[in-house]
């Protein structure tokens, strides 16, 4: 497929973080390679959640502080484009923006990276785990209650420096991430959705322009992924129907094959006493469909009593 034509000069907004440059560089790739007449740029940005590194996410607003000032860039002129993890995407996008593709899945697993140890199972009663992530809490307090979970914040390489300093005995980050940046060899485990379900969108990678810009969108839409694009629509219907947020401990993961759409979703009190799981499957034959699936199952976890797990992070 081959978009009719593309600006002669794209500029993307991107975080400095090692692997937001690593997204920005990946996407700016690809729009070089087929867009051979068009000067594709990067416009560096230092957001407000890479300032802020020293209390949790949840308690500063959410992920949605990582995109504010590349969207500021966005409806500003400075920039025509921005390139984001998927995962770190508020559901609803403020009005004038849209996600013009969403390219094709890393791998959407979590992994275990600890120098001491091969596995979560394998370590001693007490020892440190280390996430930003209040899914990844709650379900690591279900399956692994005798260990001590604490918050671990800051870009990849940070994050990794205080595992080796010995602040932690294991930590877990998403393996997209870790493998895009080429330190696949830290993963000691990769964690079966079983275990971690990962969260909403994690692995992908989204291109947000303006709406009005059908010229960037247009040169976008080549660069989507159907199957990754079906099922993220998916698992973020279920996240947006059942109010999800960083306050919040929700998983959704969804998974292509042939025609149909397989979707799993969870939805916990953060001490991971009170878990609740459900899964749909259906076949999905464009995106108004991968959201009515994601919608359903929503509905099944309302049915069955959402609301209290809801209330319970309020």
């Amino acid at each position: 497929m081959t978009a009719p034509f593309a600006p002669r000069r794209l500029t993307i907004a991107t975080r400095e973080s090692a692997l937001a440059l690593w997204q920005a560089e990946h996407i700016r790739a690809q729009l070089s390679s087929r867009y051979r007449g068009t000067s594709v740029e990067l416009l560096g940005m230092t957001t407000q959640g890479d300032r802020i590194v020293d209390r949790p996410l949840a308690s500063i607003g959410g992920k949605g502080l990582f995109i504010k000032e590349l969207e500021t860039a966005l409806r500003e002129g400075r920039a025509d484009l921005a390139v984001h993890s998927l995962k770190d995407v508020p559901m609803e996008l403020p009005e004038g923006f849209v996600l013009a593709a969403i390219s094709a899945r890393e791998d959407p697993r979590d992994a275990f990276v600890s120098t001491e140890h091969d596995s979560l199972a394998s370590m001693p009663a007490g020892s440190v785990v280390g996430t930003s992530s209040l899914r990844r809490e709650a379900q690591l307090r279900e399956h692994h209650p005798r260990l001590r979970i604490e918050s671990l914040r800051g870009n990849v390489h940070t994050r990794l420096r205080k595992l080796d300093e010995g602040r932690y005995d294991a930590i877990i980050l998403a393996a997209a991430g870790l493998k895009r940046l080429g330190l696949g060899t830290r993963i000691r485990a990769l964690l079966d959705a079983d275990e971690s379900l990962p969260a909403p969108g994690q692995g992908a990678l989204a291109i947000e322009c303006r709406v009005d810009r059908l010229d960037v969108q247009n040169a976008l839409a080549p660069l989507a992924d159907r199957g990754t694009t079906l099922a993220t629509i998916a698992e973020r219907a279920f996240s947006r129907a059942l109010g999800g947020s960083c306050q919040t401990p929700l998983a959704a993961y969804a998974e292509w094959e042939g025609d149909r759409l397989w979707l799993r979703g969870l939805l916990a009190s953060r001490d991971g006493r009170d878990v609740m799981r459900g899964e749909t499957e259906n076949v999905v034959a464009d995106e108004q469909e991968a959201a009515a699936l994601g919608v359903a199952l929503a509905d099944q976890f309302l049915t069955r009593g959402a609301h209290r797990l809801a209330v319970s992070q309020a």
